[in-house]
């Protein structure tokens, strides 16, 4: 049986979601981020020693960790020709891209906004307030902000030569971008009006029934409201 120690509004969503598509068995480990730092709790370093989830068990004892190796691990091994596409052609080229894009690219400016939007919401005292609040400023209008629009350009524009990230059928790369665009459009300004093509895809992914099992599963997922 695979083991998936899964932390609520993580990353290890989108795996549930894949042993869904895969029509999987597993079991969930449950783990609930510390309210006052949003951090997981210190148990998960019993099972890797980051601490971080998504951590997956296979049924051998094989522990797998980051969510693109779990993704590429568990579609090779269990996939059977499914949600990737054949070695050796352009789709897999764009597949493995998008794999790697989603945490290596898209993450970072996301997580700097989120960091730096803390900061400015921190308590402090009076007289640090407008330092605190011109640092974040700049560093959002002169790095963070057009980072996100460029970046939410670039996706738009992908998904307006096909449907899906690796190509015309959806994929296990669909899978691992789901979570930076979820978290853009929680709060990144991913909205319909100026990403139309991004929302579309948002709304197919979500309508997907696997998708609505590994919700029903996994628990609540607050980057959706």
């Amino acid at each position: 049986m695979i083991t998936v120690h899964h932390l609520n509004n993580s990353r290890s969503q989108r795996i549930l979601w894949l042993l869904e598509e895969l029509e999987l068995p597993y079991e969930i480990v449950h783990y609930q981020r510390d309210p006052a730092t949003m951090l997981a709790p210190p148990e998960l370093r019993k099972i890797h020693p980051l601490g971080k989830s998504p951590v997956v068990m296979l049924d051998d004892g094989t522990v797998l960790a980051e969510s693109g190796a779990i993704i590429e691990t568990l579609v090779e091994r269990f996939g059977h020709g499914r949600l990737a596409p054949p070695p050796g052609t352009p789709e897999a080229l764009r597949y493995r891209y998008w794999l790697h894009y989603a945490e290596g690219s898209a993450m970072p400016p996301l997580l700097l906004k989120l960091l730096f939007d803390r900061i400015g919401r921190a308590k402090m005292p009076f007289f640090a307030k407008p330092i605190a609040r011109g640092i974040v400023d700049k560093a959002m209008s002169g790095f963070i902000g057009p980072q996100l629009k460029t970046h939410l350009g670039y996706l738009e524009s992908e998904l307006a030569q096909r449907d899906w990230f690796a190509g015309p059928g959806f994929t296990a790369a669909d899978i691992q971008m789901s979570f930076p665009l979820e978290a853009a459009q929680a709060r990144a300004g991913l909205t319909a009006a100026a990403y139309p093509r991004l929302t579309g895809w948002l709304a197919r992914i979500h309508a997907r029934p696997a998708y609505q099992r590994a919700l029903e599963r996994g628990g609540a997922f607050t980057l959706l409201s």
